[in-house]
C-alpha cells in the first residue's frame, strides 16, 4: 500500500488544530488567558504529546515488524537527533537575538523568560545543551527528546514482558511524581555532586508524569488496530465529565478555584494531575465515539490539515513568534489596544499556514486546497 494511503489526513487536521491552539496560548496577547485550554481543564500539550506517541508507535512499530528492531531504533534515534537539533536553534535564537530585543526594549516578558541565562550564562548554555536547563516555552521539545529515545526501551519491553506490566509501571512513576518524585531525585543528586541549575529551571514539565500519557499513546498506536466503540456506561460518564470540565472552565476561569491547593494540585498541568488526566481521557472518549459522525458530516479543513503535516516547522514557527513578540511588544501585562492583539495574533496564524504552503510547495510543488480536499491521493 502506497505511503499516501497510509496516511491519515484526520490525525494531521486534529494535529493542525492542536497547533493553533498552542499559539493562541503562546502568544503573549490578551487573548491568550480567554483562548488557553478551551474544552476544559486540559491544553493543547497533552493532545500533542499523546498523539505524537500514537503516531510513532504507528509508523514506527509499523517499520520495526518490515524492517526489525534495528531499522526502528534508528528511526527513534534519528528523529530525536532532528529534535535536538530544532531545540538548539531555538536556544541560540533565545539566547543571542531575543535576549539581546528584550534587553533592548527593556520587556521583562523576555528578560524573565532567560532569567538563569542572566545570572550564570556559562551554565545556561551547558545546561540547555544537555538539555538540563530549559527555559520556559522552550522546555516542550527536550520534553520530546526525551520520551523519542525512551520509546525503543519501551517497545523493548513490551514485546518481552507485554504491555500490561509496562503501562503499569509507568502508570506507578506517574503516581509517583504526583507526590514529588522529580524533585526528591533532584535533591538527592544536587546533594551528592554539585548542579548549579535550579530545578525550577530545569522545565516545567514533569517528565515523570508526561511520560505516562506518551507510553499510553505509544501502546496504544502499537495495536494498529481500529479505536474501539464505547459502551454506554463508558461514554456517558465521560461525555457529563468533559462537559462539567468544559462548563466549569470557563465559568471559573483558567485558575479552578484560586485559594485551594488541593483542587489545583489536582488539576495541575505540569505533573498532569488525576483530575486533569481525567478530563483528557474523557475528551478521548467523546472525540473518539464522535470520530465517525465528524468524518461524514463536516468538510476536510485543509488548511489545519496543511499544518498538521508539517507539524514540526510550523511548532518550531509558532515558537519564534510569540518569542519575538515577547521581546518587541512585550508580555500579556503590557497594555496594548485590542487592535493590535488581535493583530498580532491574526498576523501568527497566517503567518504559520504561509510556513506549512511553502514547506508543502517545496516538498511536492504548488498546493491547491480542492485538490487536497478531494481525497487521500494528495495527502502523504
Amino acid at each position: 500500500m502506497p505511503q499516501a494511503a497510509r496516511r491519515l489526513w484526520e490525525l494531521d487536521a486534529l494535529r493542525g488544530l492542536l497547533l493553533v491552539l498552542m499559539t493562541l496560548t503562546h502568544m503573549p496577547t490578551r487573548f491568550s488567558l480567554p483562548l488557553g485550554q478551551p474544552f476544559g481543564f486540559v491544553s493543547a500539550a497533552e493532545g500533542f504529546v499523546f498523539l505524537s506517541a500514537f503516531m510513532a508507535g504507528r509508523v514506527y512499530g509499523t517499520r520495526g515488524r518490515r524492517q526489525g528492531v534495528a531499522a526502528m531504533q534508528a528511526a527513534f534515534f534519528a528523529r530525536a537527533w532532528k529534535l535536538y537539533l530544532c531545540h538548539m536553534a531555538l536556544v541560540a535564537l533565545a539566547f543571542t537575538v531575543i535576549a539581546w530585543l528584550g534587553v533592548r526594549n527593556q520587556q521583562g516578558g523576555a528578560t524573565g523568560l532567560l532569567e538563569f541565562y542572566f545570572i550564570d550564562r556559562g551554565n545556561a548554555v551547558l545546561g540547555a545543551m544537555l538539555l538540563l536547563h530549559n527555559p520556559p516555552l522552550l522546555d516542550i521539545l527536550p520534553l520530546y527528546v526525551g520520551l523519542m529515545l525512551l520509546s525503543p526501551v519501551v517497545l523493548g519491553l513490551a514485546a518481552r514482558f507485554g504491555w500490561q506490566p509496562v503501562l503499569l509501571v509507568s502508570a506507578l512513576l506517574w503516581l509517583a511524581e504526583q507526590w514529588g518524585l522529580g524533585r526528591w531525585v533532584y535533591g538527592l543528586w544536587t546533594s551528592t555532586a554539585q548542579w548549579p541549575v535550579p530545578y525550577k529551571d530545569m522545565g516545567a514539565f514533569h517528565g515523570l508524569a508526561w511520560q505516562g500519557l506518551w507510553v499510553a499513546g505509544l501502546a496504544l498506536g502499537m495495536r494498529q488496530t481500529p479505536l474501539p466503540r464505547w459502551p454506554w456506561w463508558v461514554l456517558g460518564p465521560a461525555a457529563a465529565y468533559a462537559l462539567g470540565m468544559l462548563v466549569w472552565r470557563h465559568v471559573a476561569g483558567q485558575a479552578p478555584l484560586p485559594g485551594w491547593p488541593a483542587v489545583a494540585f489536582l488539576l495541575d498541568k505540569w505533573a498532569l494531575g488525576p483530575a486533569r488526566v481525567l478530563n483528557f481521557a474523557s475528551l478521548f472518549v467523546v472525540l473518539t465515539a464522535l470520530a465517525p459522525w465528524i468524518h461524514r458530516h463536516l468538510p476536510r479543513p485543509w488548511p489545519l490539515e496543511l499544518m498538521g503535516r508539517h507539524s514540526l516547522l510550523v511548532f518550531c514557527s509558532h515558537l519564534v513568534l510569540a518569542l519575538f513578540t515577547l521581546a518587541t511588544f512585550g508580555s500579556t501585562q503590557v497594555w496594548r489596544p485590542y487592535w493590535l492583539d488581535a493583530l498580532l495574533l491574526a498576523g501568527s496564524l497566517v503567518a504559520l499556514l504561509l510556513v506549512a504552503w511553502l514547506a508543502e510547495w517545496r516538498d511536492r510543488g504548488v498546493v491547491r486546497p480542492w485538490r487536497m480536499a478531494s481525497g487521500g491521493a494528495q495527502v502523504r
